[in-house]
Parts: structure tokens; C-alpha cells; sequence
């Protein structure tokens, strides 16, 4: 009888969502599939019939949402949230005088709702900033761990997934199937400064006093490390290093850290470790070891060398830095309801692990500060919401310095931190957050002043 009971209770839910358990199927002969909404009540997945009475499943967005929310297709399986939540939207709530008839005239019963934490608003603007550019964008609240935006672009319309199938998956060029929010494994560029701010910090009490003179390159052995259009800073204290995105002074932080300890940190940061996420991801890589060599430790502390990361993994590790050290635990489901509307049950916000003292996060805040207010950002002062943030340029390719992803990582509010979205344009021009720090500000605007 115990196991019965921890079975219906905590391994039913499991087992339904799996995607190999062929008898999930049986639920949908009793049971209409349920919605999946935004938070405000605005669909992004339902079912409908067909003139002989056969169901099948609506997208309204079509390929805005189609990453996150996925598919459910007889022939193809579940992905996204339609996999996720696949228990709750196979099993009815409704009134059970209501479920009592349709036992006797042999009818389906209404599947529960999923409420996301979701904005479609947010999600369009998302979509309409990013364009024809692929990347990837993540808004969530610092202080929550609410995903309120999660978009993959290119992106695909769910609607006619089956009838697409064959070319999107030959499609190996756009790849339009990969979530790349979660799945996407980029070098970090200069957002990862931010990561290297902290060890530096963490090794040197007096990271005040910190000093470094830039003629606009480095060379250490035979590697030479430039500036973007190998700029002169000058006399670089920390504060101004990571405004100014030098890589030279960041070269040489790399060189002055304990391999072991900037890895400790990186994996505190959740490097090489498991992520809080119910959609499927891609770990993130910090490879500096004790053999580490000297041109690798440069690469590496300016965030280029062999570290990959995702925009979600990005977007924590900023929500962390907002939120006093602290990374919520991010959600994607607001709440669960019956088919009219009544609750069911319904997440709250809870923290998923301390990352760094407070001391630690309100320092990188100032410094994100500075990005914005004197920076590498500037694009986004000047607005009735401060915003905080670390621009970054990845290079993929050095061939000619051409081929390199856009970055963008910050938060809004700053000193009571509440958006915060991090956005990746791959193949951009080569500037620093050229691409990324504009179509960040496009969303937050669409997000603070509408339109």
C-alpha cells in the first residue's frame, strides 16, 4: 500500500512525462489534452478538432514560442513544456458531477491547463528584436526565478512540424530544431570577465588598488592578446577593466590567478555541473586545469580559450549577481488549473543555491554598473529604468576576425534589481556587443513603455 501511494503521488507524474512510456497514450483516450497559457491567460498550446471529430494540436504563435513550449505530435512524440507538463495536461480536474456524465454518454473529460510564467508580450518583442538573426534570448526575474522569455531563433511553426520533419532535420547549417537558450554551447567572450572579476577578487583582498597600464595589447611568449581595434585604455584600475571590456588587463588578471581556485570558483558558478532546468541542456565547460599554460590562462580569463556556455547558464549567473548571491530556482510554470479556471496547485519562488556573499554581488553590480553607465553599454543609459550588464564578443573563427557572436548579459533596476535577459546574436561584426546591446534594449523598452 506504501508503494502504491508514493506511486500515485511523486512516480506517476514521472512515468507519464516520460517520453519512452508508450501508455501515456492512454491517458488521451479518456482525456481532451489541456491548454498551455501564458500568464495572462493568452494561449500558446491547444487542442482542436477536425470535421471527423479527430484532435489535434494548435500553436496561435506559431514559431515564437516553439522552443520553449514545444510540440506534441502522435508521430513525432513531445518536446518543451508539452513533454514537461504532459501529466498535467492529461489529467482532468473538472467538476466531478461533470465527469460523472461524460463517463455515461462515453465522452472525454476537459485536460487541466498549465498557466506558464511566460509573456507573450515579452516573448514577441523578444521575436521582433532578434529579427532574422540567429541567437538566442532569456528574461527572467532576479528576484523570483520566473522565465519570462525564452526564445531560439531560427525557429520552426509546431503547427506543421510533421509535414516540416524531414528538412528540418536536414537543415544542419540553421538548425532549427536546437533550442540554443539551453542547448547552445558558446565561448562566453567578455561576459565571462565577470566570472574572472570574481576570482580576482576572491585571491586579492586589496582588488581595489588593482593597476594595470594598457598600450592596447599584451603579448606574453609568443601570444599576443589585443583590444578591440587595439584601443588604448591607459591606467585601468578593476572597476574600469570590465567597463571598458580591456582585454589586455583581463589577460593579465589571468596570469596572477591559482588555477585551482579559479576553477573552484567557475564550477561554484555552475561550470561543469548540473543546471536547474526541466527543459534539456547543454552542461557548461570550464577546462583550466593545474597543466594549464600561460597563452591559455590569458584566452581563458577574457573568455575566449576553451569555456562554453549557454545564454540560460549566462542569464543565472547574472540573476544570481542581481539577486544579493543568490540564484531562485527558475520556473516555467506558474500554476496548474482545471479547464474553467479553478487552481490546482501553483509554484512559488525558492532559492536554489547561494553563489557568491553579498559582499561579492554587490561589488560585480557596481562594476555591471559602470558597463552601462561609462562602458561598453551605453546604449542602454539614459532610460527610465538603470540597467546594469557585460557586453561580449566570442570569436568562433579567426579568420580574418570576422566570425564572432554578440553578447549581452544585465539586469534592470539596478538597485532593486528586477528583469534580467541575456541575449546572444551569433555571427556578428566583431564589436563588442554590436548587435546584442541593441536588441536588448529593444525588448526592455517594449517591456517598460509598451509597443
Amino acid at each position: 500500500m506504501g508503494y502504491l501511494v508514493y506511486f500515485n503521488v511523486v512516480r506517476a507524474k514521472t512515468v507519464v512525462n516520460n517520453p519512452h512510456n508508450e501508455r501515456q497514450d492512454n491517458f488521451a483516450e479518456q482525456v481532451v489534452r489541456g491548454a498551455i497559457t501564458d500568464r495572462n491567460g493568452n494561449v500558446l498550446a491547444e487542442t482542436q478538432w477536425a470535421e471527423d471529430g479527430s484532435e489535434y494540436r494548435v500553436y496561435p504563435y506559431g514559431d515564437i514560442f516553439a522552443h520553449v513550449v514545444g510540440y506534441s505530435n502522435p508521430e513525432l512524440g513531445k518536446t518543451g513544456l508539452e513533454s514537461v507538463e504532459n501529466f498535467h495536461l492529461l489529467t482532468s480536474n473538472a467538476f466531478f458531477l461533470e465527469k460523472l456524465k461524460n463517463e455515461f454518454q462515453d465522452q472525454k473529460d476537459m485536460g487541466d491547463t498549465v498557466v506558464t510564467t511566460l509573456d507573450a508580450n515579452l516573448q514577441q518583442a523578444a521575436y521582433n528584436a532578434m529579427g532574422a538573426n540567429k541567437g538566442a534570448v532569456v528574461v527572467m526575474e532576479a528576484s523570483t526565478g520566473k522565465i519570462l522569455a525564452m526564445l531560439s531563433t531560427p525557429s520552426y511553426d509546431p503547427n506543421q512540424i510533421a509535414a516540416n520533419w524531414d528538412y528540418l532535420n536536414a537543415d544542419g547549417e540553421n538548425s532549427p530544431l536546437l533550442n540554443r537558450a539551453t542547448q547552445g554551447a558558446y565561448a562566453p567572450g567578455s561576459t565571462f570577465k565577470i566570472v574572472t572579476t570574481l576570482e580576482y577578487m576572491r585571491e586579492y583582498p586589496d582588488y581595489m588598488n588593482y593597476m594595470y597600464e594598457c598600450g592596447g595589447a599584451i603579448t606574453v611568449g609568443d601570444t599576443t592578446i589585443h583590444c578591440f581595434d587595439n584601443t588604448v585604455h591607459g591606467l585601468e584600475d578593476l572597476r574600469s577593466s570590465v567597463a571598458n571590456s580591456c582585454n589586455a588587463s583581463f589577460a593579465n588578471i589571468g596570469l596572477m590567478l591559482d588555477k585551482n581556485a579559479y576553477r573552484k570558483t567557475a564550477e561554484e558558478l555552475l561550470f561543469n555541473k548540473k543546471l536547474p532546468s526541466v527543459l534539456d541542456y547543454t552542461k557548461s565547460s570550464f577546462a583550466v586545469t593545474e597543466e594549464t599554460g600561460e597563452a591559455e590562462m590569458m584566452m581563458t580569463a577574457m573568455g575566449q580559450g576553451n569555456t562554453l556556455v549557454s545564454p540560460y547558464h549566462m542569464a543565472l549567473i547574472t540573476a544570481a549577481v542581481a539577486n544579493g548571491g543568490t540564484l531562485m530556482e527558475p520556473y516555467l510554470v506558474e500554476k496548474v488549473t482545471n479547464y474553467t479556471g479553478t487552481e490546482i496547485s501553483k509554484n512559488v519562488p525558492k532559492s536554489y543555491r547561494r553563489l557568491m556573499t553579498s559582499e561579492e554581488a554587490a561589488q560585480l553590480k557596481e562594476y555591471m554598473r559602470a558597463v552601462v553607465d561609462e562602458g561598453t553599454g551605453m546604449l542602454l543609459g539614459g532610460q527610465s529604468y538603470t540597467a546594469a550588464g557585460k557586453t561580449g564578443t566570442a570569436e568562433y573563427s579567426m579568420v580574418d576576425g570576422e566570425k564572432t557572436h554578440s553578447w549581452f548579459m544585465g539586469f534592470t533596476n539596478v538597485d532593486n534589481p528586477e528583469l534580467v535577459i541575456s541575449v546572444i546574436v551569433e555571427g556578428s561584426d566583431g564589436q563588442d556587443g554590436a548587435k546584442a546591446v541593441p536588441i536588448a534594449r529593444q525588448i526592455l523598452d517594449s517591456y517598460y513603455y509598451g509597443g
